[in-house]
Parts: C-alpha cells; structure tokens; sequence
C-alpha cells in the first residue's frame, strides 16, 4: 500500500510529490552522514541548514552530529545529520560514524577542481569499502562563489566546475541525486535535504528481508 507524504519544494517553486510504503513512512529517523574534502564546507551546510543561519566561523571538525526535525504534510522526521572531518588523519575514525547510515552526502566545492576528483578518487571508495551500497546524494557547494566574476579574477588558479561536470560525476558514481547549492545564500539548500529525506525512504531493501514486502515508489 502506498501513502504519499507530501511534496519536496524546489526554489523555483515546483514540487514532485512522492510516494512510500506505509511501512517505510513509520520510519522517521534518517541517518545522513557528510563525506568530501576539508575545504567543501560541510560544517557550514549542515549548520545553515540546521539552524536556518549561516556563520563565517570556521571550525576544524572532527566528528559532530546536528538534529533536524522536518515536517511533510504532518509526517514528522528527526534527521541526524552527522559531520565528519576530511583530513587524512581521520581516514581511520571516519568510519566509525558510517554505521546505520540511510544516506550520505558527498560533497565537493564548485569553486575547487581538486575536491571534485577527489569524490571519485577518495570519498566513494571509502564509502563503498565501508558501507556498502547505502545511497549517495551528491553536493556541489559555494555556488555563490562560482558565480562570482570578480573571485575569480582575484584567484586565476582557480578553475570552477560546471554544472555539466557535476551531473557527469553523479552518473560516474551512481548517486542519486545532484544539487548544486550555497550554504551562504541558503539557495537550493532546502532541496538538498529534500533529496535526502527521499532517497532515505526509498533506499533498496536488505536482501535478508522478505521479498513480500513491496518495495517503495516514486511518482
């Protein structure tokens, strides 16, 4: 039986309404865990998106964990969003937080062709070593930076990526989503955490589990 739980809002003011099982839209809590390169601002993502307020204090993080209740047509959802650190001492505590992840974000900066290559070369090989085929929402962040002309005028060395080259990434990694947003500004932020909520819910089911059961669609 399926029970439609409401619509995810683009900023454009669209939305797609989706659908899940009954027995999948009882699971309220959602476990998101942020990946991707020390400089892609995923403390600054999850806080704005958390707090509805962007900081431009920087925090070095090791591990962190932000609640986030959201409410969908009057289905509540606690969303643990969990903050990992992307420096190279953590490799072998970062996935300890792995654990019980419904979905992960990988995250690169729009604005840094390194933390780009590094999604594929690094973050989700990790991810797939370690937690196997949980689904992945893909993030590009500081859109406001890459459309900021006179930025990259002060930093020739800087080369941003294009929208193009982030849904070919998406295709190269399997995500299931790629959102291009600005934690600053808050654009397309809400649509991030959207996606999350749904690929959560939608996520394939254990092969231990009974194959009765019917599976979750998205209209």
């Amino acid at each position: 039986m399926l029970r439609c739980i409401g619509a995810a809002h683009s900023d454009s003011g669209e939305s797609q309404l989706f659908c899940v099982t009954c027995s999948e839209a009882a699971a309220r809590y959602v476990k998101c865990v942020a990946v991707g390169d020390s400089s892609t601002g995923k403390t600054c993502l999850l806080v704005s998106y958390a707090r509805n307020s962007f900081s431009e204090d920087y925090v070095p993080t090791v591990f962190d964990n932000i609640n986030a209740d959201i409410l969908i047509d009057g289905n509540a959802f606690n969303l643990s969003l969990w903050d990992t650190a992307g420096q190279e001492e953590y490799n072998r505590l970062r996935p300890l937080s792995f654990r019980g992840t419904d979905v992960f974000l990988v995250l690169f900066s729009l604005i840094s062709k390194v933390s780009y290559e590094n999604v594929q070369k690094k973050w989700v090989p990790e991810l797939r070593h370690h937690a196997g085929s949980v689904p992945i929402v893909l993030v590009g962040t500081m859109l406001d930076m890459r459309e900021d002309k006179h930025f990259f005028m002060n930093h020739p060395d800087l080369e941003p990526i294009s929208t193009s080259q982030g849904e070919e990434l998406k295709m190269m990694i399997g995500a299931v989503a790629y959102i291009e947003c600005s934690a600053k500004t808050q654009q397309n932020l809400v649509a991030v955490f959207n996606s999350v909520i749904k690929a959560a819910l939608c996520k394939p089911k254990s092969k231990k589990s009974n194959r009765k059961q019917s599976g979750c669609s998205i209209l």
